[in-house]
């Protein structure tokens, strides 16, 4: 690390100095020369968590190596707006930054502008938003070009091109949230984007009033959490929501099921759902749950993805750069971090244009 560690990342029973300094290494050491973070070594790396990862180090004060990160999705980018949906690294006989799986997912290309936000709000470089600005445009041009009737957006294109015709809710939550960042960027450098504002309004009211336009994944706890977490529920309703099906989903003393009918609970999604929570104005709750999840922590500070507790098992055995950066972004929200709080709180990111029934 190059700093000390920042107060924000200190959580009584969560992380200490040297247990956040720890983390933030943890994530740098699977850092390639050429800015991309892998799952873990010799995993592979997805656009979305890649970005994940880079805003958990923009947390810590890693600016550069952020930046590097950012840099590596500018350089891959394909014509379209696109990223492919998988990249080898320091896997055998594949060069490393390989595409493994050519289809594209849209909330993967979408995410770029929620860490371009986060990052610029991290470290004030109008510089940077003015280079990473092209390829922020792109990926969302691509995005919405995609949206479905109704005001959802397809979840993926395969490699020949082909368009799903179906969306999934997590993901359009993640690209509502997106949107939103990117409207922010926009208004930032006065290039206005009514095709965003027009996408983010019918995705918004799409997600608050038809779940009937998502494919049917009430299971994974992520579709319980994400319309929060993503911004498109605040106030009364996302604490509805996230009261809802606390009890299927959470295992107390321990984390959040990754899927509710399975003994198994898993890192990230128990972060995220921190994060939701404190952004419905449930910290309490939120330090819980980040408290219970330490039994994932490894000795140098990174996380395994998941646990079996019927079995007291590890599984994957796997440590995930994004398990761990998700932790990290809980804390800094909780933490008061200024660019954490102002990306995922919402408050002050553009909304889009106010739909009605039906889009």
């Amino acid at each position: 690390m190059t700093a000390a560690v920042p107060a924000a990342l200190l959580l009584d029973g969560v992380l200490d100095a040297a247990q956040a300094a720890d983390t933030v290494r943890s994530i740098l050491a699977h850092q390639q020369s050429d800015g991309a973070i892998p799952w873990f070594h010799g995993g592979h790396l997805d656009p979305w968590d890649h970005t994940e990862a880079a805003m958990a180090l923009d947390t810590a004060g890693e600016h550069a190596a952020a930046e590097a990160a950012y840099q590596w999705l500018a350089d891959r980018q394909n014509p379209d707006g696109s990223w492919y949906a998988a990249y080898a690294y320091g896997q055998d006989g594949i060069a490393d930054g390989t595409a493994t799986d050519r289809a594209r997912e849209t909330n993967f290309c979408a995410y770029l502008a929620v860490g371009a936000w986060h990052h610029h709000l991290s470290t004030g470089d109008d510089r940077f938003l003015e280079r990473i600005w092209p390829t922020v445009s792109r990926a969302l041009d691509h995005t919405v070009r995609l949206s479905l009737p109704g005001g959802a957006i397809a979840w993926r294109q395969d490699e020949d091109g082909a368009a799903a015709t179906d969306a999934l809710l997590t993901g359009s939550c993640s690209i509502l949230h997106a949107l939103r960042c990117g409207l922010a960027i926009a208004d930032h450098l006065d290039r206005p984007q009514p095709d965003w504002e027009l996408a983010a309004g019918r995705l918004r009211h799409a997600i608050a009033h038809h779940p009937e336009r998502f494919l049917d994944k009430d299971r994974y706890s992520m579709d319980w959490y994400y319309p929060v977490l993503g911004t498109a529920l605040r106030g009364e309703d996302a604490t509805a929501r996230l009261d809802a099906d606390w009890d299927r989903f959470v295992v107390p003393g321990l984390g959040v099921r990754c899927v509710s009918d399975r003994p198994w609970v898993t890192g990230g999604e128990s972060a995220e759902l921190a994060l939701a929570l404190w952004a419905a104005g449930q910290s309490d709750r939120a330090v819980e749950i980040l408290r219970w999840i330490q039994h994932l922590r490894h000795q140098d500070g990174s996380y395994w993805t998941g646990y079996v507790f019927e079995d007291d098992a590890i599984w994957p055995e796997e440590r995930t750069t994004w398990t761990a950066g998700a932790l990290l972004l809980a804390v800094a929200a909780l933490g008061g971090d200024h660019a954490t709080v102002s990306v995922f709180g919402g408050e002050h990111l553009p909304a889009g244009l106010v739909v009605g029934d039906c889009c």
